[in-house]
């Protein structure tokens, strides 16, 4: 469908059906998401959704009895989006609400009471304003690639995936978030700026700047370069949002490595993912962590988006995929081959095996990428992700599936 993607937002479902029907009425725009609150934080569901339907427009409705829920709405959704615009519809009769709702960023004020060309005349003053300056990359898929344990080879997956999803699809980057940065290493780049540089320059961050703070590789992957040194700064949700706003709207997928790192900016990594892979190897350490590490980064309502990638791997005789799986209560993604004599070589060289041809592990790495460029919506509006063990596939194709919610951006 074409027109305006609005989302609505309002504490009252008189209220609700009502805007539904006066942005019908101005054929240029059509509602993607209506909801019966306002979001509480940066990391809440509701702004996932938002950004999960693509939203442009996002109105929010202001009573006297909601003003300063209403308003502190407003805040948050300023805070942490970048390419979202945000209208207010309330009363005129309260000129109060009307300057507190534009100090907290709503670009429009649109009258209960007015006319139906109202919001006819907001849609238009919006689309002018985002002629010039909205991009036409889309939003990209963000993942999150985590080790199970130091040394597992999240990097390693990370780095050679997102060169393949640059290769075969075009548009990505890659996001190093590890405690010290590796991926400029095996990438063999000089970066010049990084997530630090980013983080410190939000305020003033735009798709140009962005563009700046990247290092690209010869095949075109840009690279947000780690930190070079031990650094305690933590991010706070909103900086993440707001970043991760600006690269869902500037390229096409998104991968990021947080390599051995598990904390708080790990696990709001992991919410504005669509997916997140952990790495782990078949050795008791591995599964042990991952069993541990899971419900840390499981969603609130107990749906994980998270599966494992198990790495170096080679067939135990009496130990099946599925007894992995019992073990760490994850399902399994995908298997990429035991190979360190050409892996090794190629990270001390700085040249990545998903670049080589004719090699079992190169041809690993870009179909597991190809998997994640092909997942498509599900009916719940998130991704649908297919797993297939080798058994499955050799003796009765069998498959599941993972749903996951986009990028309130995730995603």
């Amino acid at each position: 469908m074409h027109g305006i993607a609005v989302a609505v937002l309002t504490e009252s479902r008189e209220s609700q059906a009502v805007l539904q029907t006066r942005i019908a009425g101005t054929h240029v725009a059509r509602v993607v998401f209506s909801h019966p609150g306002f979001p509480l934080a940066a990391t809440d569901p509701i702004i996932r959704e938002i950004q999960g339907h693509h939203a442009e427009v996002v109105i929010v409705d202001l009573t006297s009895e909601n003003a300063q829920r209403a308003i502190r709405a407003i805040e948050l959704l300023r805070a942490t989006t970048t390419d979202l615009a945000v209208f207010a519809h309330g009363d005129m009769q309260n000129p109060l609400n009307i300057v507190a709702a534009m100090r907290a960023g709503a670009g429009e004020y649109i009258d209960r009471d007015g006319s139906p060309q109202a919001f006819s005349e907001a849609f238009a003053n919006f689309t002018a304003a985002r002629t010039r300056s909205r991009g036409s990359a889309g939003k990209a898929r963000v993942f999150t690639v985590v080790n199970a344990k130091g040394g597992a080879g999240a990097t390693t997956l990370a780095v050679n995936t997102a060169l393949a999803l640059q290769q075969n699809h075009g548009q990505t980057a890659l996001i190093d978030f590890a405690p010290i940065g590796h991926a400029a290493l095996h990438l063999n780049l000089r970066p010049s700026f990084g997530v630090t540089d980013a983080l410190q320059n939000l305020h003033r961050m735009d798709a140009s700047l962005l563009d700046g703070l990247m290092t690209p590789t010869k095949e075109g992957l840009h690279v947000l370069a780690g930190s070079q040194q031990p650094d305690n700064a933590v991010p706070t949700a909103g900086e993440l949002a707001r970043l991760f706003d600006l690269l869902v709207n500037h390229y096409r997928y998104v991968i990021v490595d947080c390599s051995g790192r598990v904390d708080a900016t790990t696990r709001l990594l992991s919410d504005l993912s669509n997916a997140v892979l952990m790495v782990a190897q078949t050795d008791v350490v591995s599964l042990w962590s991952t069993s541990r590490i899971r419900p840390f980064l499981q969603e609130p309502n107990g749906r994980s988006r998270l599966r494992l990638v198990l790495n170096r791997y080679k067939k135990i005789p009496g130990f099946t995929e599925e007894d992995v799986e019992k073990a760490t209560n994850t399902k399994i993604l995908w298997k990429i081959p035991n190979n360190f004599q050409l892996i090794g070589p190629a990270i001390d060289k700085g040249e990545p095996v998903a670049a080589m041809a004719d090699q079992e592990v190169s041809r690993s790495f870009r179909s597991l990428a190809e998997l994640l460029a092909e997942a498509t919506s599900s009916p719940e509006d998130g991704l649908e992700l297919v797993y297939k063990h080798e058994k499955a596939e050799s003796k009765k194709n069998a498959s599941g599936r993972l749903f996951v919610s986009p990028l309130r951006a995730n995603q």
